[in-house]
């Protein structure tokens, strides 16, 4: 089953969408602004329709921010009909650009065009928004700013096990044998200097408040 995405402000268009394509076989995500869109781009969709004109982070910003991460097509959005934006809007990385009001079902046929298109072998990356920091848990490195920094295999296995469970706390012995193994000898004190160093890198990209100390308990990642 294919997965869209469908980020629009508007509830009623964002209803009549999920209708229509969940009648047609489709999982549908959607989000009503640009950051509940962020979390559910983790999800990996495998279409995501953009309403350019949304408050805040706006649709062209958006997709600046995820295409770099995110491989699917990107069809917008927008009642704008000049040449210029839609010029702009596939500078920003978008695949189409789809005029409101528009036919319910030109839309649909736009859509599986596409995804016979992409049905090319790709890999899709493993991503996680976190405000300005991006893990690719694909690549292993993160980004902050648009800044690439990566970290020893051991460092990122923790940022890994830590990230992929936002609020959950693991105790020192927990994530000891979740990235070490349970056949490994050692001591789980090293956990502490191990955090303390990704909090160091983290803090030259003002990143180091995503990990969280819960004193006597163990450490979570910032929700």
């Amino acid at each position: 089953m294919k997965k869209i995405l469908i980020i629009d402000d508007e509830a009623d268009l964002r209803k009549l969408l999920t209708d229509y394509f969940e009648m047609n076989g489709y999982f549908v995500l959607t989000a009503k602004d640009g950051n509940e869109a962020l979390r559910k781009t983790e999800e990996q969709p495998d279409l995501i329709l953009l309403d350019i004109n949304m408050p805040e982070l706006n649709g062209l910003e958006l997709c600046r921010k995820i295409r770099r991460f995110v491989s699917c097509p990107i069809l917008f959005l927008s009642a704008r009909v000049e040449d210029a934006d839609k010029i702009v809007g596939f500078q920003a990385g978008g695949d189409d650009y789809i005029v409101k009001p528009f036919s319910i079902h030109e839309l649909g046929a736009r859509v599986e065009a596409h995804l016979r298109r992409e049905m090319r072998s790709h890999n899709k990356a493993a991503v996680k928004f976190s405000g300005d920091i991006v893990v690719d848990y694909s690549a292993r490195v993160m980004y902050c700013g648009g800044t690439q920094f990566s970290f020893p295999k051991k460092e990122f296995d923790i940022i890994e096990l830590l990230s992929t469970h936002p609020g959950m706390i693991f105790d020192k012995e927990r994530i000891y044998e979740k990235v070490w193994g349970l056949d490994e000898q050692g001591d789980s004190a090293v956990i502490a200097e191990h955090i303390r160093r990704i909090r160091s890198k983290l803090k030259e990209h003002g990143g180091e408040r995503w990990i969280e100390t819960v004193w006597g308990v163990g450490y979570k990642w910032r929700k």
